[in-house]
Parts: structure tokens; C-alpha cells; sequence
């Protein structure tokens, strides 16, 4: 074969291997990617308990009405895809970690109540890996709110009223609430509120719940 030709036929071959990222396919993308992240939070929110086993590629692919190969394409393994779902949980929530106000947490548990009625059932603690990175923010979350609200409290009154705070917005509390002591939707956040106010009166008034814990004349 002529040079001249050899070289337009290795140019031809290059052009077919090369991949082409139009706006269109990149929209293409960006939609099928929604598609599998909405189809996993609608798993999600149908299953018995929180078993993050249940989050699998064929499963969602199935919701979704597309291929496993095309999940994988979008999604390097299951873990990557239970984050991008638990993240979309978390949007619908409407919940923000990265900046809490302690006055405005009273307003927040029962929003995170609300939501989580919306479930099958109130989701269990569970070890995968991130819902393990979710409550870390949220434990650190909660904890900056209560120093930025007491800076003179020492870091371990910080730590129980933050750790008070957070059993507040806890699924297992909710679920408690709802079975043990038939509290409604209503009677569950009024309550929330009530015990989270009790909290920021006594920060906002320095009753530090270590005072208690002091030796007398310490």
C-alpha cells in the first residue's frame, strides 16, 4: 500500500477507535445516570428495613429498565452506587450538614422526621460504608453547632449535648415513638421540637449538662 494511503487508512482507523463526546451524549449520559440513581432511591424507599444488600446493580438495572452492563458504565462498583442513591436520599430530605445552626435544629429533626415516615420503615443502623461517612458528618456537624453556641464550654459538654441532639433525628427513636408509645406524625414532632428547644435553652442559659458530673467545691 502507498505511504499516502497507508497513513489515511491508520487516520480512519484512529477516527473509529477514538470515542466522541458530543452535548448530546454527554446529556444522554447525564439522564441514564438520573435514571439509575432515582430508580436505586425508589428501592430504597420501598424496602422492609434498611438492608443496603438489597442496592444491587441487577436490581436497580431492573427498576431503572436498562442494562446491567449500562449501570456499570456509569458506576465503577456497588459502593459507588449505594453513595450516589444515599446521596440523593439525603437531597430529598432537604437536610444541609455542611453548615447547622443550633436554633435551627428544632425545625430540622422534624423534618428529618417527616421524610422518614415517607419509607417502608424507619431505617436501622447498618455498617456500610457510606452511611458509616454520613453519620461522621453528622456527628461533626452537630458538634461544631453546639461549640459555635457555647464556645466556653469545655469539649466534652460540647460532645454530650451534640450527642443529646443527635439521638433526636435517630430512626430508632422514631420508630420507638411511633410503636411503643403510638405517637402520631404531629405528636412526634411537636415533641422533637419541645426536647430540642429544652437543649438550646439550657446551652443558651450555660447549664452544661457536665456540671452535674463536678465534685463539690471543685
Amino acid at each position: 500500500m502507498p505511504p499516502r494511503k497507508a497513513r489515511a487508512a491508520a487516520d480512519s482507523a484512529d477516527t473509529r477507535r477514538r470515542p466522541y463526546h458530543s452535548p448530546l451524549r454527554r446529556q444522554q449520559a447525564a439522564r441514564t445516570r438520573e435514571d439509575i440513581v432515582a430508580a436505586g432511591a425508589r428501592i430504597a424507599h420501598r424496602l422492609a428495613s434498611w438492608d443496603w444488600r438489597a442496592l444491587t446493580f441487577k436490581a436497580v438495572a431492573e427498576q431503572a429498565g436498562i442494562s446491567v452492563r449500562t449501570v456499570h458504565r456509569h458506576f465503577s462498583d456497588e459502593r459507588t452506587l449505594r453513595g450516589a442513591i444515599l446521596q440523593r436520599l439525603v437531597e430529598e430530605s432537604g437536610v444541609r450538614l455542611d453548615h447547622i445552626e443550633l436554633r435551627d435544629f428544632a425545625s430540622i429533626a422534624t423534618d428529618v422526621h417527616r421524610y422518614l415516615s415517607s419509607f417502608a420503615t424507619p431505617a436501622p443502623a447498618a455498617e456500610e460504608p457510606a452511611l458509616a461517612a454520613l453519620d461522621h458528618r453528622r456527628r461533626a456537624a452537630l458538634t461544631n453547632a453546639v461549640e459555635r453556641a457555647a464556645p466556653d464550654w469545655p469539649s466534652r459538654d460540647c460532645v454530650i449535648a451534640a450527642a443529646m441532639l443527635d439521638m433526636l433525628w435517630t430512626p430508632p427513636l422514631y420508630e420507638r415513638l411511633g410503636t411503643a408509645w403510638r405517637l402520631d406524625t404531629a405528636e412526634t414532632s411537636a415533641a422533637l421540637a419541645w426536647i430540642a428547644g429544652l437543649i438550646e435553652d439550657a446551652i443558651r442559659t450555660n447549664r452544661r449538662p457536665g456540671a452535674a458530673r463536678q465534685e463539690p467545691g471543685r
